[in-house]
């Protein structure tokens, strides 16, 4: 090995060694303190944190959260959808806010890092800003959105998505959205108002644990989210004819759930068939009569397809449908398809932030690499108004929605430096 080649690969390390250490970086130990401190806010005598949105445990939780948003200098409102943001001031008045967050709301029985980390990050990420007195030409918001477990409520909202139905759907707490909306200082009368004008924002940043494996698995630091996928449901009905399970002969039955099991196969095979991060999935299954002596004449099951195309979740579909009708024929059973409307879009994020996002990463000694979201995010309403980014940080064991649910304080961490540095070249580099 020459001197010169020595000489260069070393200064090439040092440069980079000054690159990561010039980097702006958050207080690790106090971003996972109030990640511990969130977590006490509906914990029961079994050490599990139960906080549906609209619960006292979520009221408190809120409190929570708004005070440490005040404390960082926020100036901190909550709107008619229940959205807590707290603004801070660019030195530009004239550029249009810069906005990120998540949530805190959690399904029954979850975890403490869902929605939890982007929130308390983007909190921190303020509080270190303010603590190196660094300012922003663009005025920033943080964002806190109202119910996203329950249907992206908040979000929903503010992208002028919620329609009026949605605000009778009881959750688990008991309470519809209107009567949530009321615990939680919110509106229903007036929650369309909070709807923001497409563009009235420069971009909108979202940290989130992955909720998934990929990330441990392959030893990645960070994920750069290419896209958040479309979810599209179905109510799939067999019907075939009830008859008596002793006395009717194998070649001679119409048997719903014998059509039912080949269908569940059939998506399975069809889904895997096709190139791509495509899923498709049965998760419920109901058979009538329901009893082990008759034989089974009608049965109803779910279908889901997720991908980033819409396009490609109908030719899923159709391919399923066909694979079907040829079960139907071949077991004198029906098919039908009735459509849940479950309003979820692919959202694609801006591909110079992903860009953006990977260039922080790497200045920061972080491995990286681009992937997809399989589960729904606010993120991908706020695609609908304005240029959007996502990142991501591992799951311990790709568990989610569960107790068991981790992601340690080095991720975390990890996470929010990038967000801090990303919506700091965002900053500068956004019109």
């Amino acid at each position: 090995m020459s001197r010169y080649f020595i000489v260069l690969t070393l200064a090439l390390f040092l440069h980079q060694a000054i690159a990561s250490q010039s980097q702006t970086t958050v207080n690790k130990d106090r971003l996972e303190g109030t990640i511990f401190k969130l977590a006490t806010f509906g914990r029961d005598s079994m050490g599990i944190t139960n906080r549906v949105a609209f619960s006292d445990a979520d009221i408190a939780g809120r409190e929570y959260v708004q005070q440490l948003m005040k404390d960082a200098g926020l100036d901190v409102g909550v709107d008619y959808a229940g959205n807590i943001i707290g603004k801070r001031q660019g030195k530009v008045p004239t550029k249009k806010p810069i906005a990120f967050g998540s949530h805190i709301d959690m399904v029954p029985g979850g975890g403490n890092y869902d929605g939890c980390v982007g929130s308390l990050s983007a909190i921190e990420v303020i509080r270190t800003l303010q603590e190196k007195q660094i300012g922003t030409d663009h005025p920033l918001e943080v964002i806190i959105f109202s119910n996203e477990e329950g249907g992206l409520l908040g979000s929903r909202a503010l992208a002028g998505e919620i329609g009026r139905e949605a605000l009778s759907v009881v959750n688990s707490t008991g309470f519809s959205m209107a009567e949530g909306l009321k615990r939680i200082n919110g509106d229903p009368d007036k929650i369309t108002e909070v709807a923001r004008p497409k563009g009235s924002l420069a971009a909108f940043l979202e940290l989130h644990i992955e909720q998934g494996g990929i990330l441990e698995q392959e030893e990645i630091d960070i994920g750069v989210v290419e896209g958040i996928v479309g979810i599209k449901w179905w109510d799939v009905e067999v019907s075939g004819f009830a008859n008596h399970a002793g006395t009717t002969p194998m070649d001679a039955r119409q048997d719903a759930m014998l059509a039912a099991s080949r269908f569940i196969i059939a998506v399975n095979e069809e889904i895997l068939r096709a190139e791509g991060k495509q899923v498709g999935t049965v998760g419920r299954i109901a058979a009538e009569p329901g009893a082990p002596n008759v034989i089974p004449g009608r049965v109803v099951l779910s279908l889901e397809i997720r991908d980033l195309s819409e396009e490609k979740i109908r030719m899923l579909f159709d391919a399923i449908r066909v694979r079907g009708d040829s079960i139907a024929r071949e077991s004198n059973t029906r098919f039908s398809y009735t459509p849940i409307d479950v309003n979820s879009k692919p959202a694609l994020t801006d591909n110079k932030i992903q860009a953006w996002i990977a260039d922080v990463a790497t200045s920061l000694g972080l491995t990286h690499k681009q992937m997809q979201s399989g589960a729904g995010h606010d993120a991908q309403d706020m695609a609908l108004i304005t240029r959007a980014g996502m990142i991501f940080v591992p799951s311990k064991g790709g568990i989610s929605h569960s107790p068991q649910e981790f992601t340690s304080a080095e991720d975390m961490a990890n996470g929010a430096n990038v967000l801090l540095n990303a919506l700091l070249l965002l900053d500068k580099e956004l019109e």
